[in-house]
C-alpha cells in the first residue's frame, strides 16, 4: 500500500472511530431520557434548546452538548453533573463497538 493510501485509510478509520464514539454517547443519552419517561421535546424545553430535533441529533451521535448546558442535561436526565460528565467522557474516549 502506498504511503498516501495508507494515510487515507488511517484517517478514515479515525473518522469512523469518532463517529462510533459519538453514537455510543448518544445511545446512553437516549437510555437516560427514556428511563425518565421524557420526550425529546421535554428535554429540549428543560435545557433551553429551541428546536427539539437537536436532542435527536445528539442521540444519533451528531453534535455535542454545549459545555454550559451540561449541568442542565444532567439534572433533567437524573444524574449528578460530575458523573454525567465523567460517563460522557468515558464513552467518547473508550467506544464500544456495536
Amino acid at each position: 500500500m502506498h504511503t498516501h493510501a495508507r494515510k487515507r485509510a488511517t484517517e478514515l478509520t479515525q473518522k469512523q472511530l469518532e463517529q462510533q464514539r459519538r453514537k455510543n454517547a448518544g445511545l446512553w443519552l437516549r437510555e437516560l431520557r427514556e428511563r425518565r419517561g421524557l420526550s425529546q421535546r421535554e428535554v429540549a424545553d428543560a435545557v433551553g434548546v429551541e428546536v427539539y430535533t437537536v436532542i435527536s441529533q445528539l442521540e444519533h451521535g451528531r453534535g455535542v452538548i454545549p459545555q454550559d448546558r451540561s449541568p442542565m442535561f444532567a439534572e433533567v436526565l437524573g444524574i449528578e453533573p460530575r458523573e454525567f460528565e465523567r460517563r460522557l467522557n468515558v464513552l467518547i474516549m473508550n467506544p464500544r463497538p456495536h
